[in-house]
């Protein structure tokens, strides 16, 4: 990574944060304590719209599900319409933090099942951190013009929050954008953000594999057709998708996260079910990849003698987010002054985690920018470092996002990600980043 030098600058919009942060702090801790699946954030939902009611932003609830859009215009004339957005939803994950606030809820998923659910992915902080940006925008509405669209959405890690909200007639209902921004807290320094222009995340492909065989007794295995073996050839099979079809210089994840089949011990089963998660930075590589996938399953399948071809279904699909490259540079440089000299790093390459933020900037044809800030103690973080030098960005000992143990450090990060938001909001609103 490289930094970018420049020097921290006073942010009029942020006035009032370090007050304002008891009540910001308790809102994180509440949600935090009581995190909902994706398609399921009612109670966070009437959360975000009573706060922003407060405020006084115009607000619309039940947008595509529990989205709730906040509209407020500034006090200091006409000016751009900028979209500001935060994901709401949890994870079915089981909370090993220790806190004192950790979840201990549980919720029924898309199979019925009940789950445990935890914020493991920082949705938390985001509502939060937008929650105080709007507040303050709200409080100083008098200094700065133009329009802003403050968006919370459902179901990003279903994958379709965000088309959700687009069905629902959002492109209609509300002001026309000409900018998208949005943040995601990461597993780094907190007071650092870091982004890039161009590529930013990958795009993902999730797929359901259903092979065929024919069961019958384990004793007499040359009855059957085994769909286990013929499991494990394929699963053993995909992982030479990206060491031998992908070049050197490309990028792509293909990974078998579930696998299933059968029941007893001396039963050959009739099927198995392979779920796979693709990840992908360019298109071209996106389609060798799928393209590979489907070749290898129908010819392990073949070569079995299946009595049946194999199904392959995608049950899910993220779009590659892109940063327009202008509005990274405007990104970039309000970032380095809200949170100061050298905080600022360039990623130097794509996060091969997926984000379906771009699909409100597709939809509009306009810019869309997204950059992370960091949630970890620095000491912390040096400390970790130190015992594992050469392990990477993120040393192994700091626990990343979708992990049990991921816990921003509430204060710092909330303090951190609503002067970031504030701060590139108004490179848009104010015109000079909001600096005196």
């Amino acid at each position: 990574m490289t930094t970018t030098a420049r020097g921290p600058a006073p942010l009029p919009l942020a006035a009032g944060l370090d007050a304002l942060l008891p009540e910001l702090r308790a809102l994180y801790e509440d949600l935090h304590a009581h995190p909902e699946l994706s398609g399921q954030e009612t109670r966070t939902a009437g959360l975000v719209a009573d706060g922003l009611r407060a405020g006084g932003w115009e607000v619309t609830e039940r947008v595509g599900g529990n989205g709730v859009v906040g509209v407020l215009r500034g006090g200091a004339g006409e000016g751009p319409v900028i979209l500001l957005r935060a994901d709401m939803d949890g994870l079915p994950v089981l909370e090993d933090t220790g806190l004192p606030y950790a979840s201990a809820a549980t919720g029924t998923d898309r199979d019925g099942s009940t789950v445990p659910v935890m914020h493991a992915c920082g949705h938390d902080m985001h509502v939060t951190c937008l929650m105080g940006a709007a507040a303050l925008l709200a409080r100083h509405r008098a200094g700065w013009a133009g329009t802003v669209v403050a968006v919370f959405q459902p179901a990003e890690e279903s994958g379709d929050g965000a088309a959700g909200m687009l069905a629902d007639g959002f492109a209609d209902r509300f002001p026309r954008p000409e900018v998208c921004l949005g943040q995601h807290v990461a597993p780094f320094p907190f007071g650092m953000a870091a982004t890039r222009p161009g590529a930013v995340m990958a795009a993902s492909d999730t797929l359901v594999v259903r092979l065929f065989g024919r069961g019958g007794h384990g004793s007499t295995p040359e009855s059957t057709v085994d769909p286990v073996v013929m499991a494990a050839s394929v699963v053993l099979r995909l992982q030479t998708i990206v060491s031998r079809e992908v070049g050197a210089h490309d990028a792509a994840v293909v990974t078998v996260g579930s696998l299933h089949s059968g029941s007893r011990e001396n039963i050959i089963p009739d099927e198995a079910e392979l779920r796979i998660s693709v990840r992908t930075t360019d298109p071209v590589v996106r389609g060798v990849v799928l393209a590979a996938i489907e070749r290898i399953v129908r010819a392990e399948a073949a070569a079995s003698g299946a009595p049946r071809e194999p199904g392959i279904t995608t049950t899910g699909s993220f779009p590659l987010l892109v940063n327009d490259a202008d509005g990274a540079a405007r990104v970039t440089a309000a970032l380095a002054g809200a949170l100061g000299e050298g905080q600022v790093l360039t990623l130097p390459r794509p996060v091969t985690a997926s984000e379906d933020f771009g699909r409100f900037g597709d939809a509009y044809e306009i810019p869309s920018v997204f950059w992370y800030f960091g949630g970890v103690d620095p000491v912390v973080f040096a400390t970790e470092a130190a015992d594992a030098p050469g392990a990477g960005d993120i040393p192994p000992g700091i626990p990343r996002n979708h992990s049990p143990r991921f816990a921003p450090v509430p204060d710092e990060t909330i303090t951190a990600g609503v002067r970031a938001m504030l701060a590139v909001a108004a490179s848009w609103l104010v015109g000079d980043g909001g600096t005196d």
